[in-house]
């Protein structure tokens, strides 16, 4: 098959964990792990979330204040490179006779996007609400809720295209496993005279992941988090798990924003666009979701109610 597996930045760097590199490399190294049962006789893509990355990027940046902070674009490139390279080498080093190569990959969005108006991405580690409120005033931040804690949010716009499709087809025509549109990619948008710029923004992985995996036609999109699978009533008395469900089951149930809510809309995107399969749950039990036996199975032949 030809997967595109799509990895939360909180899978790779843990809610309520340190942002240390000690820490972030134990979490690639079980995600390589994982990764690696699935790809032996497949063409593999891998993209990753970068939340708690440019976050923490971002705070160092601004604790240099000789300097003006650097853009997100920027800070997003350089999550794209360090995360990039240790999967880069945990992947090689459980599966030294793959090919594995990391791309930098440029989407472009629209500068008219109402998402630049409604920040909603979280990003960075999460505060109480008097921390927060101190950083608010420190930096200018919009921060917002994010469980019981409190988050950095920024522009979310949607992708629009993948700029270097055909590089990232050569590859997987040589067999290779790709890494690519690290943290949803880095956002770019034509200005007045049609040159690119970078723009001040966080694409959203999944977004990003389900535009891509449709792209290159692929068979199963993956969308591997910390959770085993989607519920109803998260964290009630009445949770409950949803398994094999149709696009329009999902669509009539409204999901946290800065959760699940993207998740379950690019899953159900890239099933409708393709009539393929996709597949949201925890990485740890990966083989088992593309055998369609864990995780939160979406395709045109699930059920299409939620009971």
């Amino acid at each position: 098959m030809k997967l595109v597996i799509a990895l939360g930045g909180n899978a790779l760097l843990r809610r309520g964990q340190d942002l240390s590199a000690g820490n972030q490399l134990a979490n690639i190294r079980r995600a390589a792990a994982q990764i690696a049962l699935v790809a032996p006789g497949n063409d593999l893509v891998l993209t990753h979330g970068n939340g708690p990355q440019v976050g923490l990027l971002a705070l160092q940046s601004a604790a240099y204040a000789t300097v003006q902070t650097y853009p997100l674009d920027v800070l997003g490139a350089q999550t794209d490179g360090m995360i990039g390279y240790l999967l880069e080498q945990e992947l090689s080093n459980l599966l030294p006779e793959r090919v594995v190569a990391t791309l930098m990959t440029r989407i472009a969005v629209d500068l008219s996007d109402p998402a630049f108006a409604s920040p909603t991405k979280p990003i960075g580690p999460v505060y109480t609400q008097a921390e927060s409120e101190r950083i608010a005033a420190e930096q200018g931040w919009t921060m917002a809720p994010d469980g019981k804690a409190f988050r950095r949010v920024v522009p979310s716009p949607a992708p629009k295209s993948v700029l270097g499709l055909q590089p990232i087809r050569w590859l997987l025509a040589q067999g290779a496993l790709v890494v690519a549109a690290g943290g949803g990619g880095i956002p770019v948008a034509a200005d007045a005279q049609g040159r690119l710029q970078g723009v001040e923004a966080v694409i959203d992985k999944d977004a990003c992941s389900s535009l891509l995996a449709r792209d290159l036609g692929a068979d199963c999109l993956v969308i591997a988090t910390d959770v085993d699978t989607v519920y109803l009533d998260f964290g009630l008395p009445t949770q409950r798990a949803v398994g094999h469900v149709a696009p329009e089951a999902l669509a009539s149930v409204r999901f946290p924003a800065g959760s699940m809510g993207p998740k379950v809309e690019a899953a159900c995107d890239f099933v409708r666009a393709t009539g393929q399969r996709a597949v949201i749950g925890s990485l740890d039990r990966i083989e088992a979701m593309l055998r369609g036996e864990a995780g939160t199975q979406v395709s045109p032949t699930g059920a299409r109610t939620l009971i």
